[in-house]
């Protein structure tokens, strides 16, 4: 019942990292049926492309060892090793292609499933495999069920077919006992294709469906709860927490920059409490005024403080602080709207501090 209810609650569609992950251990959906099919495939081309000449081939040589074999020499391991060389050349031609299109075949039915990739979670030992439990609910359960009626159909569809084209050949077959020896291996061999083509193509139609199937079933199985995907999208961007606490103090720290620079500034623009900003401008470092400072409520008062106990003047401008608070940024000189209204303001500071320089 757990187990249903488990089920049940897993009403999410698989995230792109499930999916990743899934194929990154190497769990992805394998049909059967499309290695079945590769193979019947692979055996009719076998036998239209490579049987007859191969046979045709082998039988002759074959034919020549044994015509000749009374004139081969059985003294020692040497002429053994001849012999046996002899008979195993034309049986290497014959069987070499074979194989390589059905490894060929295998090859492909596995790569037009899956990309290929290296997993070593694959070869690692999985002790559930020899489980008995684990077996038994295998064969038992709704997995075994589904895999019991796909070979029950299967049986059935290539048993229909088979019988249905024995029938319809049924009169050539009989008609063999009239054909001279010679024809009968190309009448059989005719059947037979005829009979690999039926089967692929009952075959193909049952790898389509059960490729459907097998990938439904696979994203079906990597449904995942509401709670299981907040949790990972949790994982993936940051718990808010953290992400908080952390921008918490990488706002400190850039105030603590930023207080730690109110000494080298110019002059203070404030509104009187609510905003401040420090302004940097030294005619022989060139550039336009440089915002070194700025910031509202506390942090405004933190600037004046820091200024005054400075000796920095501190000019009380309540709509330029307003307007420039909202268009400056740190470590940025100010932008071009701004230059006459700061400009005014340094001309009269230096004004003012050469007349403090010459009264003295």
């Amino acid at each position: 019942m757990a187990d249903s209810a488990d089920e049940d609650s897993k009403t999410e569609e698989p995230t792109e990292k499930r999916l990743q992950d899934e194929t990154n251990r190497g769990h992805l959906p394998v049909s059967r049926e499309v290695s079945i099919f590769a193979s019947f495939a692979a055996l009719m081309l076998i036998a239209a492309f490579v049987l007859k000449s191969g046979v045709v081939a082998l039988v002759s040589a074959l034919e020549t060892f044994f015509d000749g074999a009374s004139g081969l020499r059985l003294e020692d391991g040497f002429d053994a090793a001849s012999i046996v060389g002899l008979l195993i050349t034309p049986l290497v031609r014959f069987t070499t292609p074979v194989f390589a299109i059905l490894c060929f075949a295998g090859v492909a039915a596995s790569l037009l499933q899956n990309p290929f990739q290296i997993t070593i979670d694959r070869i690692q030992p999985d002790f559930s495999r020899v489980s008995p439990m684990q077996g038994w609910s295998r064969i038992f359960g709704s997995q075994g069920h589904v895999e019991f009626l796909k070979s029950v159909l299967k049986f059935l569809a290539v048993g229909l077919v088979v019988f249905v084209l024995l029938q319809a050949q049924r009169d050539h077959v009989v008609n063999a006992m009239f054909l001279e020896p010679e024809a009968i291996p190309e009448m059989i061999l005719t059947v037979s294709m005829r009979i690999l083509a039926a089967i692929s193509i009952a075959t193909g139609l049952l790898m389509c469906a059960d490729t459907i199937w097998t990938r439904f079933n696979w994203r079906k199985r990597l449904r995942m709860t509401r709670q299981e995907v907040k949790d990972e999208v949790k994982q993936a961007e940051g718990d808010p927490l953290i992400k908080a606490k952390l921008r918490s103090l990488s706002m400190d720290r850039a105030r603590k920059r930023m207080l730690a620079a109110v000494p080298r500034a110019t002059l203070v623009i404030a509104n009187p409490t609510h905003y401040a900003i420090a302004l940097r401008y030294v005619r022989e470092e060139g550039g336009a005024p440089m915002v070194i400072a700025k910031g509202k409520d506390l942090i405004a008062l933190k600037i004046r403080e820091v200024a005054e106990e400075n000796l920095i003047p501190v000019v009380e401008d309540k709509a330029l602080a307003r307007s420039m608070y909202n268009s400056v940024e740190v470590d940025q000189p100010i932008p071009a709207e701004f230059y006459r209204a700061v400009a005014e303001l340094i001309h009269f500071l230096y004004a003012r501090s050469n007349r403090k320089a010459a009264g003295k």
